[in-house]
């Protein structure tokens, strides 16, 4: 496993509560952190990507979550379902306009959790993410910040064709910066990401 997913999933729940809560998971697809589900009143998974959709309804169905989770296969700009927080998971810095994504979930829910790479993480330069970060991270700066903790963790690889399996998809400059992992074993590449927690409209959840 390349990522700690236990590590990420301790670290969001420390961060926020979803227990009882409706909550809007955006970009959710892949289902890697489905497990929040559980607890929470409702968990609607909006994905545009239908690929994406169609892993996350597998581990839906191997968690037992089905009537925990709701999946929606839509642009999260173009949705208007409402709930008690939007949670953008590693998902903001992938979005067209991030601060207009911010803007509308700011009617659709009180509570708006991001969690995402941050601008420093070394990870983020090797999967070529690096300038879609730094935009995000400055999208957040036009709201209201409630609460705002970073986190450090690895990404492990056993060699430098492992490596290349999970960065090709990004590109040619992801497989040139991978070189420098050329005929290396046991690869750890740093990630910095972080969890903020904003206010939306408090009449967003009627």
């Amino acid at each position: 496993m390349a990522t700690d997913y236990k590590q990420i999933m301790q670290n969001i729940r420390e961060f926020y509560d979803f227990s009882g809560k409706e909550v809007l998971a955006v970009g959710a697809g892949g289902g890697q952190l489905i497990e929040l589900g559980r607890g929470t009143k409702k968990l609607i998974a909006i994905d545009k990507d239908l690929a994406a959709i169609r892993q996350l309804e597998a581990r839906v169905v191997a968690q037992g979550l089905q009537n925990q989770v709701e999946i929606v296969n839509a642009d999260f700009c173009e949705t208007s379902l409402s709930g008690d927080v939007v949670y953008f998971e590693f998902s903001l810095h992938e979005m067209d306009d991030p601060e207009d994504a911010l803007r509308h979930a700011s009617n659709l829910a009180p509570d708006i959790l991001i969690f995402d790479h941050l601008p420093d993480s070394t990870w983020a330069f090797h999967a070529v993410e690096e300038d879609k970060v730094r935009r995000s991270t400055n999208a957040l700066a036009h709201f209201g910040c409630v609460r705002h903790q970073a986190f450090h963790a690895e990404q492990h690889f056993q060699d430098h064709a492992q490596l290349l399996e999970k960065v090709s998809c990004q590109g040619e400059l992801a497989v040139d910066r991978a070189r420098r992992f050329l005929r290396r074993t046991n690869i750890v590449i740093p990630m910095t990401y972080g969890l903020t927690l904003m206010a939306g409209a408090p009449q967003a959840h009627r």
